[in-house]
């Protein structure tokens, strides 16, 4: 018997919502907005909240939240930038640096959630204080620019032969997938495959696909298989869905509490050295409100605050659309305060409509 076709309609809503923002600036910018020059530019724009999007998504799904992650970012991308441009550290320490430093404080916080049940909130909103404090000591209030290889990571572009080889062994994967499946994931899949090819042409067009997106994509890749296909990923949905479930079944909520947080102060310090090298600098205020950025870009994308629910993708749709609507006001020259007003506002709608659909099932 053929499983019938779901739809979902929340996906399709972001979809066309995104592609309203996009005919919209377009017309308002003579189409400038579409370029293949500002779309480029968009990706690297969103990068940064990608990553960190992408892990808040296991986080929240899990029941948890992560306040810390702006700060914790711009204190292990100025450690990086720090340990190469002014102790002499090779590039890869001083990147593997950045990575261990947030992998550990993350840790650490979920240790302290987990362990003494300290609410999440409270511990990341101190952790979150403590960072900052900590970014302002280490770069003395000054900027520091490294030297011009650190720069690689977020503002590099791939050759467009290797831009097209990237992408089409993405879009070769997602068929291949798609032929595996069924219904819905079949759609979503063969749109993807579409969506990488378009998105390699319009990148090549200008200078190539931008590293940072790369990361990002393998990132992303990479979470969303730990999501989907392992024990640990299954878990925290389990854990985030019905936790006192999850514990009779025997799931070790505590450990897993601990390897998400340490998974995210992990994608925190990938985060910080990619803004680090984008922004050019580590600065004493870099990575301030990223955190808000990253949780609304993954509701907005569809992953439940109240746990659960949740996916990767949907949380780089999340991104996406915010990052379109930064640009565009910016192409616009519109008055800065319509910028957190709009998020704001979209963030809170895409709550209610969560809500409304847990009512309705």
């Amino acid at each position: 018997m053929r499983k019938r076709l779901t739809i979902d309609w929340r996906a399709l809503t972001m979809l066309g919502a995104l592609l309203v923002i996009w005919v919209v600036f377009s017309v308002a910018t003579d189409g400038t907005f579409l370029l293949p020059r500002n779309l480029s530019l968009l990706a690297r724009q969103m990068a940064v909240t990608s990553i960190l999007a992408v892990g808040m998504v296991l986080v929240i799904v899990a029941g948890q939240i992560d306040l810390s992650v702006g700060a914790l970012s711009g204190l292990t991308g100025a450690l990086a930038a720090l340990a190469y441009a002014r102790l002499g550290w090779p590039l890869v320490l001083a990147i593997l640096l950045a990575l261990a430093v947030g992998a550990a404080l993350g840790a650490l916080e979920g240790s302290l959630v987990a362990w003494l049940r300290i609410p999440p909130f409270i511990v990341t909103l101190g952790g979150m204080l403590v960072f900052q404090g900590t970014l302002l000591g280490v770069t003395g209030g000054v900027s520091t620019s490294p030297p011009r290889p650190f720069l690689f990571l977020g503002q590099a572009y791939l050759p467009p032969a290797a831009g097209w080889l990237v992408a089409g062994a993405v879009a070769a994967a997602l068929a291949l997938g798609a032929a595996r499946s069924q219904g819905r994931r079949r759609l979503e899949r063969l749109g993807l495959a579409a969506l990488a090819l378009g998105a390699a042409a319009l990148m090549n067009a200008y200078a190539g696909v931008p590293v940072p997106v790369l990361v990002v994509l393998v990132l992303a890749t990479v979470l969303s298989t730990v999501a989907r296909h392992t024990p640990f990923g299954r878990h925290l949905y389990a854990i985030g869905g019905n936790r006192e479930a999850a514990f009779y079944a025997g799931i070790a909520i505590e450990r897993h509490l601990v390897g998400v947080f340490t998974l995210m102060g992990l994608l925190s310090g990938a985060a910080g050295v990619v803004l680090t090298a984008r922004v050019g600098a580590a600065t004493p205020n870099a990575g301030q409100l990223m955190e808000l950025d990253a949780i609304a870009a993954a509701v907005i994308g569809g992953t439940s605050l109240l746990g659960g629910q949740g996916t990767v993708w949907g949380a780089l749709l999340g991104a996406l659309v915010m990052a379109s609507l930064d640009n565009g006001m910016s192409l616009l020259d519109t008055e800065t305060f319509w910028q957190p007003i709009l998020k704001g506002a979209i963030l809170v709608a895409a709550v209610a409509v969560d809500m409304a659909g847990r009512r309705g099932r």
